[in-house]
Order: C-alpha cells, then structure tokens, then sequence
C-alpha cells in the first residue's frame, strides 16, 4: 500500500493529472454562456389594440411564442419587453384586434423602439 501511495503522490503523476485537468478545464464548452439580451419598447399609435407579438429570425417567417403572455399593448400604450435573441437582427410582427399583422425588422442589440402607427400596412391575410 505505501508504495502505491508514493508512485500517486510522486512529481511525475502530480504534474499529469493537473496536466489533464487543465485540458479538461480549457477545452470543455462552457455551458454557462448567456444568450444576449434585447429590449424592445413597443409604441402603439395605430389606434387598434395589439393582441400578440412575436419574434422571428429575419430572414423567415418561423415565429416564436407570443411575447405578450395573454395581456396586450392598447391604443395610445407602450410596452417594454426584456427578450433574449441570439442572432444580429430580429423580425417583430404584431397582431392587432383585427387578426391583421405588421411587422419591421431591427437590429438585436440594445434598446429597441419601435412606433406602430395607423399608416403601417397590415397583412389581413386577404
């Protein structure tokens, strides 16, 4: 047993366990990393009620859940949203009373703000 212990404890051991445990330390993908954040300030000025707001990748239409969680964004109010997004720019789309959509694209960094007036064209689905 004692000359077990003495071959673990020698230099040479010591210096390649440390050794692999630096490797470990350095080459294991750290899963702790965080997904950037984003706030988006929504402004509704189109004197309908916003219903639901999504998220999309910009360059496709796959939206994710609705942000607004059951509540929404009324005539003359804004909403602050806290997202997370993990790529350079982000499609909002919002969904007013009428079931029409609109939607614009901004880059995903920050504070965003974005004004949705009574101008904006709306995709009625007709």
């Amino acid at each position: 047993m004692r000359n077990l212990r003495s071959a673990l404890l020698s230099p040479r051991v010591c210096f390649m366990l440390v050794a692999v445990l630096f490797a470990l330390t350095v080459l294991t993908p750290r899963s702790t990393a965080t997904v950037p954040s984003l706030t988006i300030n929504v402004v509704n000025n189109s004197g309908r009620e916003i219903r639901h707001f999504y998220l999309s990748p910009a360059d496709n239409d796959n939206w994710g859940a609705d942000q607004l969680n059951g509540s929404s964004i009324n005539a003359g109010a804004t909403r602050t949203l806290a997202v997370s997004w993990d790529q350079s720019t982000v499609k909002l789309v919002a969904e007013d009373q009428d079931g029409c959509f609109v939607s614009t694209t901004v880059e995903a960094t920050g504070s965003r703000d974005w004004t949705i007036t009574s101008d904006a064209a709306r995709n009625c689905g007709g």
